[in-house]
Formats: C-alpha cells, structure tokens, sequence
C-alpha cells in the first residue's frame, strides 16, 4: 500500500481543508506568522494521515483541531491575529501530546513567542 491520504473517511477532506485554509492565510500574512501558519498546517497534516485507521476518539480530536484551526478567526478581512494563530497552536498542540506525538509540537517562531510555552519536542517529562 503506497500513500496513506485517503486511507480514512474525511482523511482527504480534511487534508484539502487544511491546505485550502493556508492558501487563504499565505495572501495575508508573512514572516514569523506564516511561518506558525505552515507549521500548524503541516502538523494538522501529518495528525490526519497518522490517524486515518486510529479510534473514532482520536480521529475526533484530529478534526475538532483542523476545524479550530480552519474557523479560527477572530479579524475580518485578509489578516488573521497572531493571537488567533496562537490559540490554535495550543489546541494542536494539546491534540499532539494526547495521542502521544511530542515530535509534532509546533513551537512559536523566534519573534513571537507563545503566551504559554511549549514543550521541546521530545521533551514530555516537563509536564
């Protein structure tokens, strides 16, 4: 079996949405916040393919996070606040670390550090 997309119900479906929204981010933001954007999107990626065959709760969390991430919007308009980008980091990183993938936090960007930090990756004990 080659690819994994596609491998679940929703799995493409998420995945387009995920990558739809981006599209619609990259046209107004850049730097450090694209930068976060990218990283969230990559992630939530990575989170949908891994889950396909995985339990009906944790394909859950995987979509409650894309739809955050997705819906999120707190500006109308073009621009999406970085406080917005930052919430949704912490709910992906949430979902990461409650299935068990601390190599998939997205950690802030240099000039915009999170309100509240991340965990290294690979770094679970500092719960």
């Amino acid at each position: 079996m080659g690819e994994e997309r596609g491998c679940g119900p929703g799995t493409d479906v998420l995945i387009r949405k995920v990558d739809g929204h981006l599209a619609a981010l990259r046209a107004g933001l850049q730097g450090p916040e694209l930068e976060l954007a990218e990283r969230l999107a990559f992630c939530l990626r990575e989170l949908v393919r891994q889950t396909a065959h995985s339990s009906a709760a944790d394909r859950g969390q995987v979509r409650a996070a894309v739809h955050y991430f997705v819906l999120r919007r707190e500006s109308r308009g073009r621009l999406l606040s970085v406080r917005s980008l930052a919430a949704a980091q912490r709910v992906v990183n949430k979902v990461v670390l409650q299935l068990g993938r601390p190599d998939l936090l997205v950690e802030a960007g240099r000039d915009h550090p999170l309100l509240e930090p991340a965990l290294p990756a690979g770094d679970v004990s500092a719960r």
